[in-house]
């Protein structure tokens, strides 16, 4: 019946206006649902026989979902129908090189909630809970150890899993140059209270007369050259500055 077929917008009580049925409830209801209630009462008021309403919803209006840190495309996504993280999550382009495997999901009202995740999302599938409006959704960056200074390969590494030592990072970077002062390396560590430095005995580590030293998220291992010295004071300032230009390789 074409002269029963109208656009209708949601009011603020949840009601909308039909033709020949007034006013009806449809806030909370599914589609279907709302198609079922229309339906009866076209039936119940012997408006028409055996009625068959379809509905299609042309703008929603609800809060949309937050989604920000390591996705491809950050930004406000609007909640359609039934929608869990990995919904929200896919329909912001996925996971970016830098991603971690922490997501922080805040729902209006309540305490953030951390959820593990990789890459491969069935090692997770508990963390795929429901989503609704207004929720805002932070996937964390990666862990990053750089490794800077006379070394083959100066990279920063995004560790999607596990931890660093000294040792391996070495390694990541290819070893270090031939021209390299080994007693030299340190740790360079930024705290709450600014830049700290710590020596590494690279030269035994290498030797196999020391024990290895585990890494921290955002340490910077230097590994100065014999060919010319630092100032005093300087080693921090120079590994950080090092730091800022290198290429950032993912270690899974």
């Amino acid at each position: 019946m074409p002269e029963l077929s109208t656009k209708t917008r949601v009011g603020s009580a949840g009601d909308i206006y039909l033709p020949l049925i007034d006013y009806i409830h449809v806030a909370g209801l599914t589609i279907n649902e709302a198609e079922a209630a229309i339906e009866k009462r076209l039936d119940q008021g012997g408006f028409v026989k055996n009625p068959h309403v379809h509905l299609f919803v042309d703008e929603y209006t609800s809060a949309g979902v937050s989604v920000l840190g390591e996705v491809t495309r950050p930004g406000v996504y609007p909640v359609l129908g039934d929608q869990r993280l990995f919904d929200v999550i896919s329909a912001a382009g996925g996971f970016t090189d830098k991603a971690g495997k922490d997501i922080t999901v805040t729902h209006r009202g309540q305490a953030p909630v951390a959820l593990p995740i990789s890459r491969n999302i069935a090692e997770h599938s508990d963390s795929n809970i429901a989503i609704a409006p207004g929720d805002t959704i932070n996937v964390s960056q990666a862990d990053i150890i750089y490794v800077v200074g006379d070394v083959l390969r100066p990279s920063g590494f995004l560790m999607q899993s596990g931890h660093l030592s000294v040792l391996q990072a070495i390694a990541l970077a290819g070893g270090a140059n031939s021209t390299a002062k080994l007693s030299g390396a340190r740790i360079v560590h930024k705290g709450p209270s600014g830049l700290s430095e710590t020596p590494v005995p690279l030269k035994k580590l290498l030797q196999a007369k020391a024990d290895d030293i585990e890494l921290q998220p955002d340490d910077i291992l230097f590994v100065p050259t014999s060919a010319r010295k630092l100032l005093a004071g300087r080693t921090a300032e120079a590994a950080l500055q090092m730091a800022t230009g290198v290429a950032l390789i993912t270690v899974r």
